[in-house]
């Protein structure tokens, strides 16, 4: 990724805000999913939807979020053991 300003909305060294610099790698990654990381896939759809330029936009990459993290149940019983410090500790 490239380098931005800290803060909201900053312009980047070409003069863009820094959002559409990160939406526009979002959808680069999104585009070639076959070769990136679920980590990655995962943090391009988060971008997405919450900066994509259409409802269509943000509800697809809120569909591709459900799958790569249907993906892997665990990850998700691991979230959720994680965030109820009452939950009792599941065995491995």
């Amino acid at each position: 990724m490239t380098e931005h300003e800290p803060g909201p909305f900053r312009a980047s060294r070409e003069g863009r805000a820094w959002p559409t610099d990160r939406v526009a790698e979002a959808r680069a990654v999104i585009a070639d999913v076959a070769h990136h990381s679920d980590h990655l896939i995962r943090l391009a759809c988060n971008v997405l939807t919450r900066h994509g330029e259409t409802e269509e936009e943000r509800r697809d990459a809120r569909a591709l979020l459900f799958v790569i993290d249907a993906r892997c149940p665990a990850r998700l019983r691991h979230a959720q053991r994680t965030d109820h410090d009452d939950a009792p500790e599941a065995s491995r």
